[in-house]
């Protein structure tokens, strides 16, 4: 969720749900440790529980990385090794890391070292010509010796070549079957599925098996449908009724962010798929769009895209 789910997104997101886990954009080792600190890990105290994801390779990076991150306060530190990126393979960290496990025991060993909470890893079921059922069990056997006790896993392998990274999300094929059986071969470690996961239903059939579930692009393109209601799965009542609430719950953090000399644009773009499915939404689209540069007066006439709410 590179250039995604920065701290606006985050913001407008934590709004949704009290009990959901956030991830930050994934943040390079190299720039925590030698870029500006203050804009790469910031973020408001009111997105807890939020879990900082890094990207990296270098087991001496990692560790001063996560030592430096410490001061920041989140609740989680999360190692991407599932990533297929351009960006992420010449970097060499990322999928690409899923054809060295030593190496990645060796950086979550020390990130666990000078970390005061918990380190966790992200990875794929696998990477191009790999054979997943065997690599898998493999990996995650020298994770949890390393002393990881919480993996997500993307259920799809990661091909380096000749796909691109929405490829990468789309093409291979899913193997859920073989991410519920790692989660019965390895019962004390805490594993969560990801990958074409787009509703709450398909959460919950998953959540029969394995102890969380991770949703992307669903939760960004579709974030009432799926945040809205995401409390749910904790049998907690949603912060909100319906959507609308959730815009006028927003319009003071606009307006705040506005008042500080920001753009609305750095909080509406990622409210664009609030009211999906529902009556007036390419209105309410097409207005934050057309008028991205514009103040609150444009958020208000969006929002008058709207049907009216019934009596």
């Amino acid at each position: 969720m590179m250039d995604w789910t920065d701290s606006n997104c985050r913001v407008f997101h934590r709004m949704m749900s009290r009990r959901a886990l956030l991830y930050t954009e994934m943040v390079t080792a190299p720039a925590i440790v030698h870029g500006d600190r203050g804009r790469l890990l910031d973020f408001d105290a009111g997105e807890h529980p939020l879990a900082l994801q890094i990207g990296g390779s270098d087991p001496a990076e990692l560790r001063q990385a996560t030592r430096i991150a410490a001061d920041w306060g989140y609740d989680e530190i999360n190692l991407n090794v599932g990533c297929p990126s351009d960006r992420v393979q010449s970097g060499c960290f990322g999928a690409v890391l899923m054809k060295t496990p030593d190496l990645v025991a060796e950086c979550v060993s020390g990130m666990i070292a000078v970390s005061p909470v918990e380190v966790t890893v992200k990875c794929r079921i696998g990477v191009d010509d790999q054979q997943a059922a065997d690599v898998l069990p493999d990996f995650l056997g020298k994770m949890r010796q390393a002393g990881i006790r919480r993996m997500t896993i993307h259920a799809r392998k990661a091909w380096l070549q000749g796909l691109s990274p929405r490829e990468n999300r789309e093409v291979p094929p899913l193997d859920y079957p073989l991410v519920h059986a790692m989660k019965r071969e390895f019962p004390d470690l805490h594993l969560s599925v990801n990958g074409g996961i787009s509703d709450l239903e398909a959460a919950r059939a998953h959540l029969t098996v394995m102890d969380g579930v991770m949703i992307g692009r669903a939760a960004y393109h579709q974030p009432w449908q799926v945040l809205g209601q995401a409390d749910l799965l904790w049998d907690s009542p949603p912060p909100f009724e319906d959507a609308r609430q959730v815009a006028q719950a927003m319009r003071p953090r606009i307006i705040a962010h506005l008042e500080r000399g920001g753009r609305l644009h750095q909080f509406t773009r990622h409210m664009l798929g609030l009211f999906h499915g529902q009556p007036g939404a390419r209105g309410w689209k097409r207005t934050l769009s057309e008028g991205s540069g514009g103040g609150i007066e444009v958020y208000d006439a969006a929002l008058a895209q709207l049907a009216p709410v019934e009596a």
